[in-house]
Protein backbone atom coordinates (compact mmCIF):
# COMPACT_ATOMS: atom_id res chain seq x y z
CA UNK A 1 0.00 0.00 0.00
CA UNK A 2 1.48 3.33 -1.01
CA UNK A 3 1.42 6.53 1.05
CA UNK A 4 -1.58 7.95 -0.84
CA UNK A 5 -3.68 4.84 -0.21
CA UNK A 6 -2.66 4.76 3.44
CA UNK A 7 -3.60 8.40 3.86
CA UNK A 8 -6.96 7.76 2.17
CA UNK A 9 -7.74 4.92 4.59
CA UNK A 10 -6.66 6.92 7.64
CA UNK A 11 -8.52 10.08 6.55
CA UNK A 12 -11.65 8.12 5.67
CA UNK A 13 -11.56 6.25 8.98
CA UNK A 14 -11.17 9.50 10.90
CA UNK A 15 -13.99 10.99 8.82
CA UNK A 16 -16.25 8.18 10.02
CA UNK A 17 -15.25 8.92 13.64
CA UNK A 18 -16.00 12.60 13.05
CA UNK A 19 -19.33 11.66 11.48
CA UNK A 20 -20.25 9.65 14.55
CA UNK A 21 -19.25 12.39 17.01
CA UNK A 22 -22.69 14.07 17.06
CA UNK A 23 -23.95 10.95 18.83
CA UNK A 24 -22.35 12.53 21.91
CA UNK A 25 -24.68 15.52 21.44
CA UNK A 26 -27.66 13.20 20.96
CA UNK A 27 -26.76 11.39 24.18
CA UNK A 28 -26.51 14.70 26.07
CA UNK A 29 -29.84 15.94 24.72
CA UNK A 30 -31.59 12.69 25.63
CA UNK A 31 -30.01 12.65 29.08
CA UNK A 32 -31.13 16.21 29.87
CA UNK A 33 -34.35 15.93 27.82
CA UNK A 34 -33.48 19.33 26.34
CA UNK A 35 -32.10 20.67 23.07
CA UNK A 36 -32.23 24.30 24.17
CA UNK A 37 -28.45 24.76 23.83
CA UNK A 38 -28.26 23.02 20.45
CA UNK A 39 -28.13 25.04 17.22
CA UNK A 40 -30.36 23.33 14.68
CA UNK A 41 -29.42 25.90 12.03
CA UNK A 42 -25.71 25.10 12.26
CA UNK A 43 -26.40 21.39 11.83
CA UNK A 44 -28.62 22.07 8.83
CA UNK A 45 -25.68 23.91 7.24
CA UNK A 46 -23.35 21.01 8.09
CA UNK A 47 -25.82 18.48 6.68
CA UNK A 48 -26.00 20.33 3.37
CA UNK A 49 -22.19 20.17 3.24
CA UNK A 50 -22.18 16.45 4.05
CA UNK A 51 -24.73 15.84 1.30
CA UNK A 52 -22.67 17.83 -1.21
CA UNK A 53 -19.47 15.94 -0.34
CA UNK A 54 -21.36 12.64 -0.49
CA UNK A 55 -22.65 13.54 -3.95
CA UNK A 56 -19.18 14.56 -5.06
CA UNK A 57 -17.62 11.34 -3.73
CA UNK A 58 -20.21 9.24 -5.54
CA UNK A 59 -19.85 11.24 -8.76
CA UNK A 60 -16.11 10.57 -8.91
CA UNK A 61 -16.45 7.01 -7.59
CA UNK A 62 -14.37 7.73 -4.49
CA UNK A 63 -15.62 5.72 -1.52
CA UNK A 64 -13.03 7.32 0.77
CA UNK A 65 -14.95 10.58 0.31
CA UNK A 66 -18.47 9.15 0.07
CA UNK A 67 -18.61 6.74 3.03
CA UNK A 68 -17.65 9.18 5.82
CA UNK A 69 -20.18 11.65 4.46
CA UNK A 70 -22.94 9.00 4.41
CA UNK A 71 -22.23 8.44 8.11
CA UNK A 72 -21.99 12.16 8.89
CA UNK A 73 -25.17 13.01 7.00
CA UNK A 74 -27.15 10.18 8.61
CA UNK A 75 -26.01 11.07 12.13
CA UNK A 76 -26.48 14.78 11.43
CA UNK A 77 -30.07 14.30 10.30
CA UNK A 78 -30.72 12.09 13.33
CA UNK A 79 -29.30 14.79 15.61
CA UNK A 80 -31.57 17.46 14.12
CA UNK A 81 -34.61 15.17 14.39
CA UNK A 82 -33.89 14.42 18.06
CA UNK A 83 -33.42 18.14 18.80
CA UNK A 84 -36.67 19.12 17.07
CA UNK A 85 -38.65 16.37 18.79
CA UNK A 86 -37.33 17.42 22.18
CA UNK A 87 -38.28 21.03 21.44
CA UNK A 88 -41.73 19.96 20.33
CA UNK A 89 -42.31 17.90 23.48
CA UNK A 90 -41.00 20.79 25.64
CA UNK A 91 -43.38 23.22 23.95
CA UNK A 92 -46.32 20.92 24.60
CA UNK A 93 -45.46 20.38 28.27
CA UNK A 94 -44.74 24.04 29.12
CA UNK A 95 -47.62 26.06 30.52
CA UNK A 96 -48.91 28.84 28.30
CA UNK A 97 -49.26 31.59 30.87
CA UNK A 98 -47.82 34.34 28.71
CA UNK A 99 -44.77 36.49 29.29
CA UNK A 100 -43.40 36.80 32.77
CA UNK A 101 -42.41 40.24 34.06
CA UNK A 102 -38.86 40.46 35.32
CA UNK A 103 -38.51 40.54 39.07
CA UNK A 104 -37.31 43.78 40.63
CA UNK A 105 -35.88 44.07 44.10
CA UNK A 106 -37.62 46.97 45.82
CA UNK A 107 -36.02 48.20 49.02
CA UNK A 108 -38.34 48.18 51.98
CA UNK A 109 -38.37 51.48 53.85
CA UNK A 110 -38.39 51.47 57.62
Amino acid sequence: MNAESTLAVVASSWGIVMGLSPTLQIRQMLRTRSSRDFSVASFVVLNVGFLLWLSYGLSIGNLAVAIPNVVAFTVGVTTVVVALRLRQSAAVSEPTTGPVAPSVDVPVSA
